[in-house]
């Protein structure tokens, strides 16, 4: 039989059904995409470290590294980009710079944002996976590498070794899964708009931190050009290798203004230099070094105006939020929250251990500094979210002064109610006189004009 064309349609898809996102990818294509974002950052990172090693030994002079001793060497700096604390001839090296950690952290990002796309990663619980195989490469390849310089005059710990890298490239995957598997959406549609608007101005609040940090830095670098030149060695490779140090160990010194923002300060052994207090002394010959002051000038209590700003600029971020003022406070403590733990991280991470000399601990104050952010930030801008924003409606009370001067707005008695409808209707009679004549009306007005 040959169906009607007119008759009813054929049950199908409906067009205005969402398709699948992706279909599901062949197993192989699935593991080519897992191993390369667990290795690919891995093996990138190690080759960028040999690389800048081979720069170094090629242009220093008297160097006697092969290209052998350049991909040993490269082992405890790959430890190193990862944050992993080493030791030389028994003395620790904690102060590790952080720009090769963060050049880790965006390779392991991309790589695994790229893995996620090519797998049709579009739920958050399917980054789980991706995420624990790359911090689980990492950290067995730390773990690898230290029992490789167990031997040498360079060693790590295996379980910081383990732990430090696996933490690192987890957090790096996470964040680069985090908007294609929908982490962010979720969080979003899980917390309220006060909330989100307090996580963003948070690392807003951040970001302008470390700027303000970061121009103190250059304005001393600037001003101490001629020291910091004097402190670069003279032959060529020497100057390359001091240039380099120094521009890893950058975002450390951005830190370490931002505390001297703070109040804080960072100490180098024992040398201190803080707005609260300045103790002189020696400090390594490290061009970075030359932007610290000599002396104490009593115009460094200015530079407290900067967080004071940065707080004032985020209240007024966030005095639209909400009309409740409760409300508005409440975004201002999640982003006190965002800086306080952001700072304490980084803090914590730019000083350390410097052997057992006179430079030994350098110290951000990170605890210190955390606390001393939040409260020029959070107190500025509390203040400015709660006179500064919007203020819920005020009902009108009976009694109070209306727009006009001298005019009061009376209290209006309200009518009684009737007990029953008989009542209400007998008191409507009684209110309401009759305007329509009744039948002995009718019968005297007719009375009166058969008389006339």
């Amino acid at each position: 039989m040959v169906p009607d064309p007119d008759g009813p349609a054929q049950p199908g898809p409906a067009l205005d059904e969402p398709e699948e996102t992706s279909a599901e990818a062949p197993a192989l294509t699935r593991i080519r995409a897992v191993v390369l974002a667990a290795l690919g950052p891995l093996l990138m990172g190690y080759l960028v470290v040999a690389a800048l090693l081979a720069l170094v030994v090629t242009t220093a002079a008297n160097t006697t590294f092969g290209a052998t001793g350049v991909l040993v060497a490269a082992l405890p700096g790959w430890l190193a980009a990862h944050q992993v604390p080493v030791r030389i001839s028994g003395l620790e090296l904690g102060v590790l710079p952080l720009l090769p950690t963060a050049g880790v952290v965006a390779i392991t990002a991309i790589t695994a944002a790229g893995a996620a796309a090519r797998l049709g990663l579009h739920r958050p619980g399917q980054a789980a996976k991706l995420v624990a195989v790359t911090a689980a490469a990492h950290g067995i390849t730390g773990m690898i590498i230290a029992g490789l310089m167990s031997r040498g005059d360079v060693t790590a710990d295996p379980l910081s070794a383990l732990y430090y890298p696996a933490l690192v490239s987890g957090l790096a995957a996470l964040a680069g899964v985090a908007r294609r598997c929908g982490l962010l959406d979720a969080i979003v549609h899980r917390a309220d708009e006060a909330a989100v608007a307090g996580l963003r101005a948070g690392a807003l609040a951040v970001v302008l931190l470390l700027a303000a940090g970061g121009a103190l830095l250059t304005f001393g670098l600037l001003a101490s050009i001629p020291a910091a030149r004097e402190l670069f060695p003279a032959g060529a490779g020497d100057a390359i290798g001091v240039l380099l140090l120094s521009i890893g160990y950058l975002p450390n010194a951005m830190i370490a203004a931002t505390s001297f923002l703070a109040g804080p300060g960072v100490s180098i052994g024992a040398v201190t230099v803080s707005p609260a207090g300045f103790d002189a002394g020696p400090v390594p010959a490290l061009p970075l070094f030359a932007a610290l002051p000599e002396q104490e000038a009593a115009w460094w209590h200015l530079l407290f105006g900067l967080p004071l700003a940065v707080g004032v600029l985020i209240g007024r971020r966030l005095r639209s939020v909400d009309e409740d003022p409760v409300m508005r406070l409440r975004a201002v403590a999640v982003a006190a929250g965002v800086v306080a733990v952001t700072f304490v991280v980084l803090g914590g991470s730019a000083g350390g251990h410097l052997g057992r000399g006179p430079f030994d601990p350098v110290s951000m104050h990170a605890a210190a500094s955390s606390v001393a952010l939040v409260l020029w930030t959070a107190v500025p801008a509390a203040v400015a979210t709660w006179f500064g924003g919007p203020r819920p409606a005020m009902r009108r009370l009976p009694g109070l002064i209306d727009d006009e001067p001298g005019q009061v707005i009376a209290e209006e008695e309200p009518a009684p109610e009737p007990a029953d409808e008989t009542e209400a209707t007998e008191a409507t009679e009684e209110e309401e006189p009759s305007e329509v004549p009744g039948p002995r009306d009718a019968v005297e007005e007719s009375g009166e004009v058969a008389r006339d």
